[in-house]
């Protein structure tokens, strides 16, 4: 059933707000940036980013800290009313549409958007394919010139709320969230078709590599490793969305 009420939306949405709120500030946010500078919860200065996450890990993105400056592509359907909802609640601005509907006029307004504000997207959003990355944010990275910073999140112990396309993560009460931050990837401006989905292509190479390194650190009885790239800063700060 479809809620059209705007207010009963707002209702719901803030009720929801305040539940995940109280449930994150429980947990513990251990967060790695393997760049100075790059932390979405931290001022980046005059620097501003395209920040890469999964669909699946949205709540752990917006919910483990207060990002700074930021501004996310929300999907065009009933569901992202919800999310744009939401986001207003914790200080982010929504921009609505999606790569098949209204997503032309969402990626002119982000363009516009991103001298000011980072800007969060969900690449394998809102319809997937699951952990895929489409070139939408490649060809805004090439159009607005900002770097990429993609990002992953892992729980030691979390529910997953099953989806048509994509499971939703949500953690335990007093559980550890891990996240890690990759470095810059920067595209070139006004590169071929080709060239875009070689980069998507690179990009979702390093999102895979940074998950897997989160599940490990978030894995009970992890080894003591070396990860393969040593991190530039690291922290660990208590959840205060």
């Amino acid at each position: 059933m479809k809620i059209r009420s705007r207010l009963l939306t707002k209702v719901i949405v803030f009720v929801g707000v305040t539940l995940i709120r109280l449930l994150f500030r429980t947990c513990r946010l251990r967060a790695v940036t393997e760049v100075p500078g790059c932390n979405c919860y931290e001022s980046t200065g005059d620097r501003r980013y395209l920040y890469c996450l999964w669909h699946d890990q949205i709540l752990m993105t917006v919910f483990s800290g207060r990002p700074q400056n930021m501004a996310g592509l929300v999907s065009g359907h009933q569901d992202g009313s919800y999310l744009a909802e939401a986001m207003k609640l914790v200080g982010i601005e929504a921009v609505r549409g999606s790569s098949k509907r209204g997503g032309s006029r969402a990626m002119g307004e982000m363009l516009q958007r991103v001298r000011d504000f980072h800007v969060a997207i969900t690449p394998d959003g809102p319809r997937g394919p699951r952990h895929k990355i489409k070139t939408g944010i490649v060809f805004l990275a090439s159009h607005s010139g900002r770097g990429i910073i993609p990002g992953a999140y892992a729980c030691r112990r979390s529910w997953t709320i099953r989806g048509s396309w994509t499971d939703m993560m949500i953690p335990w009460p007093f559980t550890e969230i891990h996240a890690r931050g990759g470095p810059p990837i920067f595209v070139p401006p006004g590169i071929e078709r080709d060239e875009l989905q070689r980069y998507a292509e690179r990009l979702e190479r390093e999102m895979e590599r940074l998950e897997a390194l989160v599940v490990a650190a978030a894995s009970p009885g992890r080894a003591k490793s070396q990860p393969e790239r040593q991190p530039a800063s690291a922290g660990d700060t208590r959840a205060a969305a």
